[in-house]
């Protein structure tokens, strides 16, 4: 193996409006990876030291995700369950027909939302969550959850793809499914078992202490704006924990998590969170045709989506790695790859919103670069 290259790519990667970075490569427990570069302040004096903590957004969605397939492994959830089952606001939906709404003529179902087929938005700003939150400004996820039933749906369950949040949903189901809040469960049947300490919804004193700065790329000016390095916008109440978007960590937390991921869920701690059975249901293709026009851009080449997971379906387009290897990315432009076959992972960990080429070169050619440095 020699890291050559890729130590060099991400030596460059300031030149790119990624002030710094962070990667770590694991494969069978053992770090065979480690390398930082640039800065971790606004004004590009202190250099990273590989401690810092940063806002997860959507790489939260594989936790999330992870623990639902625990709960279908325990037989405490179903694929095909009707969402309503867990949360009855979602028993008469509604979806948008052109310039009218009509009751949805289709039951929204938790493999719906696990392969965001729901037909939910992105949208927070809508009159119930306004409505609510004035009301009951501390609302849990739950009652926020239910207050995105009433909003119509962009189509009908199941028959298209689209980014929305739906995973923000399937964390209040595994509430009701588990009998536990969200965190509650995460960290008894997640973060315990795998020695996960500074993972957390709460921006810790420790994880406050240690964020790396945050930056927000201007398209108009063509520039990075510093943003507040603990803000996070998903975070619309503060008892909320969102399944979609809502976790802080360090490398070594999330890195740890993905190498249990990738040694078909065996952890470093000798702890088995997920059997490789399930590991190969999360990752197994859920999208038709039609959903997978949706999904398809140039940063997805060969890849399709499972179960909350991108993953890698067709080898004759995008960066070589292998049919399997699976995975998601944050908004600040933090990627997950995994590679149970393999038994490899990689976490990469900037902290850029809107980074102009994160998702159609930066993160691909990161995954190419994993496979040809280790020679796989």
């Amino acid at each position: 193996m020699n890291f050559q290259k890729l130590t060099d790519y991400l030596d460059q990667l300031h030149t790119q409006y990624i002030p710094g970075c962070d990667v770590m490569i694991y494969r069978d427990h053992e770090l065979i990876y480690r390398h930082f570069a640039g800065h971790s302040d606004e004004e590009g004096k202190v250099p990273m030291k590989g401690d810092e903590t940063y806002c997860l957004y959507s790489c939260t969605k594989l936790l999330t995700t992870c623990a639902a397939m625990q709960l279908i492994e325990a037989g405490k959830l179903h694929l095909d369950d009707p969402v309503y089952a867990y949360l009855p606001a979602y028993a008469h939906l509604k979806v948008k027909d052109g310039e009218d709404v009509r009751p949805a003529k289709r039951v929204m179902t938790v493999r719906h939302l696990m392969s965001m087929q729901g037909g939910l938005n992105y949208n927070w700003d809508t009159e119930a969550y306004r409505k609510l939150l004035n009301e009951n400004p501390m609302a849990s996820t739950r009652q926020i959850v239910d207050a995105m039933a009433e909003t119509p749906l962009e189509f009908e369950p199941g028959t298209n793809y689209l980014y929305s949040l739906c995973h923000d949903v399937l964390a209040a189901v595994i509430e009701v499914a588990s009998g536990q809040k969200f965190s509650a469960y995460l960290k008894e049947h997640i973060f315990a078992p795998l020695d996960l300490n500074t993972i957390s919804f709460e921006c810790t004193p420790e994880i406050k202490n240690h964020l790396c700065a945050k930056f927000r790329f201007d398209a108009e000016l063509q520039k990075l704006v510093p943003v507040p390095a603990a803000e996070l916008r998903y975070r619309i109440a503060p008892a909320y924990e969102s399944g979609g978007a809502g976790l802080y960590s360090n490398m070594r937390d999330y890195a740890l998590f993905l190498d249990a991921i990738a040694c078909e869920g065996m952890g470093h701690t000798g702890e088995r969170i997920l059997s490789p059975e399930m590991i190969q249901l999360w990752r197994a293709n859920q999208l038709g045709m039609e959903s997978r026009k949706s999904y398809d851009s140039p940063g997805r080449l060969g890849y399709s989506y499972g179960l909350g997971v991108r993953t890698r379906v067709d080898l004759s387009r995008g960066p070589k790695t292998c049919l399997g290897e699976f995975g998601w990315g944050g908004a600040a432009g933090a990627h997950a790859v995994i590679d149970p076959h393999h038994h490899l992972s990689l976490f990469y960990a900037p902290h850029v919103l809107a980074h102009p080429t994160n998702g159609s070169i930066i993160q691909p050619t990161l995954r190419g670069l994993l496979y040809e440095c280790t020679g796989l």
